[in-house]
């Protein structure tokens, strides 16, 4: 029986893309200066960075095209489970960590003793958010689909992206792809009101 991981091309690097990782930053950086301005000036109208929002997109573009330029050549020697296995030690350590930082921060929050109302559900929530399960139950805090990790719903579905790319648009033709992102684009320029 023949060991998936170390077939011919499996260990191939592909050049790395320094201009990806500063674009990712600059994005990065973005994102948190449009939510520490979500608090300072509550009317995003009045926020001079009022769009960066749309940088998360940025990374979910950006992740798609790695995954892909990563993979596309690498998944079929190494199969689906060394691939999800893969996706698993790059992400979940952050999912983890996250959940852990949040109940602590939940727990011995300074300025609020909110969960004390959700005392009956912590080791739920906290187990939920580890499992990457949705658990939206703290209605003061937006129904977060991760409570203790909000910005774990970013992972969520790029775990559900990565899923679909391995299961379904690895045997999709170019022609193929390029048709769906079209169809996409233009129903989301439809449903945001933009024009072309």
């Amino acid at each position: 029986m023949s060991d998936h991981t170390t077939g011919p091309g499996a260990l191939d690097t592909k050049q790395h893309y320094e201009i990806l990782d500063g674009l990712r930053g600059v994005a990065a950086i973005a994102v948190v200066i449009f939510h520490f301005m979500e608090i300072a000036i509550p009317d995003y109208k009045e926020s001079f960075i009022a769009h960066a929002y749309l940088a998360v997109d940025f990374f979910f573009c950006l992740s798609g095209f790695v995954i892909a330029y990563a993979y596309d050549s690498r998944l079929p020697v190494i199969g689906r489970i060394s691939f999800f296995k893969l996706r698993l030690i790059r992400l979940h350590p952050l999912v983890i960590v996250g959940t852990v930082l949040g109940i602590v921060l939940f727990v011995f929050d300074p300025f609020s003793d909110l969960w004390l109302k959700y005392t009956d559900r912590l080791l739920v929530m906290f187990v939920a958010g580890c499992l990457m399960i949705p658990y939206p139950v703290v209605r003061e805090r937006f129904f977060n689909l991760f409570h203790l990790n909000a910005p774990a719903w970013s992972l969520f579905w790029e775990y559900i992206a990565n899923i679909v790319y391995a299961f379904i648009l690895i045997r999709l033709g170019k022609k193929v792809l390029w048709a769906a992102y079209w169809y996409i684009a233009l129903v989301t320029s439809l449903n945001r009101g933009w024009d072309f």
